[in-house]
Parts: structure tokens; sequence; C-alpha cells
């Protein structure tokens, strides 16, 4: 088994026990029985508890980011800040630690919510970083005026604000996920959409920038979830 496959191992049955347990109940011990390896293989992979479960965020973060990429190669109009973040959000949502990290879940989530370690996950890199902004105001694909930098503050306490309303929200009020996702990208695209529709040529001439860039942040959260082992590659972990 190599050692990519064995952290794997180790992230499944971490992620199950996680989302059975919550974080609380969890030790490294059971997930290493479990797993069947040494507790000291898992240390071999994570210096820390809090790094294992960042990790098992992270993988998902992957998952999720490769979803977007995917779709951003299939449709370059997936490229829009709207587009992108209606994707994200419905992507977050239907993966299970990453919809417990968003939504702040302390019956799952407990402590760690409040540990520096779920900070990359919660990060306004993941959203959208000041580079791909910038590539969509290159191509007139942001409302006129608007800076990378004008949206540090608003553009995510728009997009979290629609994860952490989710435990405040009264069971009569009947939304699924997809028409959630759709008003946040109606709100996204009203408040930073461009004055008028972009030509589908605008989006394909950026969408292999934006594509390369979140390409770049998949490699990033590739690393938290597998980081470097002794003797492995840190990119892959083998």
């Amino acid at each position: 088994m190599s050692q990519h496959e064995r952290a794997d191992r180790i992230l499944d049955t971490a992620q199950d026990l996680l989302l059975r347990w919550g974080y609380r109940r969890v030790t490294i011990d059971e997930i290493a029985r479990r797993a069947g390896v040494g507790k000291g293989t898992v240390y071999l992979h994570w210096r820390t508890r809090d790094e294992l479960f960042l990790a098992v965020g992270g993988r998902e973060a992957v998952a999720m980011i490769e979803a977007v990429v995917a779709a951003m190669r299939a449709d370059p109009a997936e490229i829009a800040l709207h587009a992108y973040l209606r994707r994200f959000y419905l992507e977050a949502m239907r993966r299970p630690v990453l919809r417990a990290i968003f939504t702040r879940d302390t019956e799952t989530m407990d402590r760690f919510l409040s540990s520096p370690a779920r900070g990359p996950l919660e990060s306004a890199k993941l959203l959208a970083s000041r580079e791909y902004l910038g590539a969509l105001l290159e191509h007139g694909l942001l409302r006129e005026g608007l800076r990378p930098e004008d949206l540090d503050y608003p553009l995510p306490t728009i997009a979290f604000g629609f994860f952490a309303i989710e435990p405040l929200l009264p069971k009569e009020l009947a939304l699924g996920l997809e028409d959630k996702a759709d008003q946040l990208a109606d709100v996204l695209r009203r408040t930073y959409g461009p004055a008028a529709p972009p030509s589908p040529a605008r989006y394909a001439a950026a969408a292999p920038r934006v594509v390369e860039i979140f390409e770049r942040l998949a490699l990033d959260y590739r690393a938290v979830a597998y980081g470097t082992t002794k003797g492995g590659d840190p990119e892959h972990g083998t």
C-alpha cells in the first residue's frame, strides 16, 4: 500500500467517525485501530489531531474545487463570480464535513470550530482570490469601477452568510438547496455583475487564466490534506 492510499484510509476512517460521533469523542487511538494502522503511523502523516481533521476537510475542499474547475472547463460562463459561488455553495453543502464547518455545526465539529487549524477551510482565499477577481475585471466580467480589494469584506460576508444562516432558518421555509444557491447567485450578479451581460467571447478569453488559478488552489488544499510525509512527495503524499 502506498503512503497516499494509507493516508486515504486514515482520512476515510477519521471522516466516518467525525460524522458519526462528533469531534470531541474521536481519538487518534480509535482512528488508528479502525484504520488498521499504528498510532505512530497516523502521526507520520499529521502532527496533531487538529491537523488530521483539517486534512479531512482539505480533501473535501480539493474535490469541491475540482468539481468547480470541471464546470468551468465545460462552460466558460461558469467563471462568472455569481456562477462560481453558486457552484461553490452547492458543492460545499453537499460535502458533509465542509457543510459542518461552514454552517458552524457545533454538534459535529465542537471545539474544532474554535481551533486556529480550521482557518484555511474558512478563508476568503477559498471563496475568491484577488487574482481571480483581477482576471474577471481585466475581461470586463465585474461591475465597472470595482477593485479586487473592494470585495475583501463584503464578498465573504455575503457568501458565508448563506452558510451561517442555515441553523437559524425557520423550518417552515421550504427552500431547497438549488433554490438557495440561485438566490445567492442572484444577489451577487445584481451587486457585482457588469451592467450588460458579457459576450461568450469574454468568458472564453478569461477562462484559461481562471482555471489555472483554481487548479493551483486545488494543489494548495491537496497539501493541506496530505502534506509532506517522511520520504514522500508533498503533492501526492507518496
